[in-house]
């Protein structure tokens, strides 16, 4: 889920110090200062989807560890998949992300064709992992 300041903005990934997008400039050449619906345009020529896990859930603050996991809805993923057939691989920006896709969705869909992978969070709240570490990680989505 996005946190407060993307869900204020409208925005994926709005939080200045989310490194998501100057992780995927580096990686695409995409200018993190682009107006977002540029940068948005951008992800979509490089075919790449952007999308949450959970379509709504309640949770206090911004940190995935106070989702309410009763709370927790799943996007419709499974008409995603059978709209987009060609997709052949989901990469998790950190561990929440994966964990609400294996409980909510992995068994509803055909997985079996899919590449799964789970990418440190740009979160400025996995401040453990530093910005060079996250973007030689990241750089599977390059070789995908």
């Amino acid at each position: 889920m996005p946190g407060r300041r993307s869900l204020e903005a409208r925005e994926y990934y709005a939080h200045r110090q989310n490194a998501f997008w100057r992780i995927i400039g580096g990686l695409l050449a995409i200018d993190p200062q682009l107006p977002y619906l540029e940068r948005t345009r951008a992800l979509k020529a490089a075919r790449i989807a952007l999308w949450d896990v959970l379509h709504s859930c309640v949770r206090q603050g911004s940190l995935d560890a106070k989702i309410d996991a009763a709370s927790e809805k799943a996007n419709d993923f499974g008409a995603f998949f059978r709209a987009h057939r060609e997709i052949t691989h989901v990469f998790f920006n950190g561990a929440k992300a994966e964990a609400a896709f294996r409980l909510h969705v992995h068994a509803k869909i055909d997985a079996d064709s899919l590449v799964l992978a789970r990418l440190p969070s740009t979160s400025p709240a996995h401040a453990s992992m530093g910005y060079a570490r996250k973007l030689e990680a990241w750089r599977a989505i390059q070789r995908a």
